[in-house]
């Protein structure tokens, strides 16, 4: 496979035809979807819409009945087990919850992945570890701790650390900020955004969190008859005429989040708040 990172004439995951089904049940159906180098994406549905299963369809977790998914250019089902290795290291995934293994520290669930897929010392693999601690905003100390300790805005940010081990370019998240007060969901939507800039990593978010959607999202994604039935900027994707998507942006809770002078006020208000407070939640 060619390097990913000169691959700029192509999006970086793309999925045509795609049918998934268990049994006789069918969950998607000719579904197109892609994702362009550098995004934030947004992918919302309704409860049993299938969300989750394009994440894992796409992850290889779960293999199609039909159709192609093609990372940087080249299909998947023809990948070689070489290339197919170099591209599960360009991917990182978040999990609900975070999905720690609650017998190991934060410090020695991160190196899980440095271990499986590098050959070097173990104490710069600690390092390396501890440098993603501090890249997702945790304190120091929290390296030694269990999951059991941790709050779970706290585990949300140690499973990200995981995610991003293996410095991929690929990221996918599992509804991120669900849990999470409105402090700890808006540090969190800054953190991915800070995160994307930095590392220059293409996200990919199923969420239900309307702030989230208009805080960091390029575009969104709806999920909706067994397709993606919009894909496109939030202006547009809110007046497409469906009745999931209309009664999920034109309700209440959409209103507040799309209402920019108090959507200012609270962030302003937040950010003050989230300053030494937000990675202790």
């Amino acid at each position: 496979m060619a390097d990913p990172r000169t691959r700029e004439d192509v999006p970086l995951i793309e999925a045509r035809g795609i049918l998934t089904q268990f049994g006789p049940n069918v969950i998607h159906e000719n579904l197109d979807f892609e994702v362009r180098r550098g995004e934030i994406v947004g992918l919302v549905g309704g409860s049993g819409s299938g969300k989750s299963v394009l994440m894992n369809t796409l992850l290889g977790l779960k293999q199609p009945e039909g159709g192609t998914i093609r990372y940087f250019g080249k299909s998947r089902s023809d990948l070689s087990a070489d290339e197919e290795m170099r591209l599960k290291n360009e991917i990182g995934v978040l999990f609900q919850g975070g999905a720690l293994f609650s017998s190991l520290t934060v410090r020695e669930n991160i190196m899980v992945p440095l271990i499986e897929h590098l050959d070097m010392p173990k104490e710069l693999m600690r390092e390396l570890a501890d440098m993603k601690i501090h890249m997702v905003g945790l304190p120091t100390e929290s390296a030694v701790l269990h999951p059991s300790d941790l709050s779970g805005g706290m585990k949300k940010r140690a499973g990200l650390a995981r995610s991003l081990a293996l410095d991929p370019q690929i990221l996918f998240l599992d509804e991120p900020t669900a849990g999470l007060d409105p402090i700890g969901a808006h540090a969190f939507d800054t953190l991915i955004l800070s995160l994307r800039d930095a590392l220059d990593l293409t996200v990919l978010m199923i969420t239900h969190d309307l702030d989230s959607l208009y805080a960091i999202c390029d575009r969104v994604a709806v999920l909706v008859d067994k397709r993606i039935g919009v894909y496109d900027d939030l202006g547009v994707v809110a007046r497409f005429d469906h009745p999931w998507v209309q009664e999920y942006f034109s309700g209440p809770r959409s209103r507040a989040a799309m209402a920019t002078p108090a959507k200012k006020k609270r962030a302003k208000a937040v950010d003050a708040l989230v300053q030494g407070q937000a990675t202790r939640r």
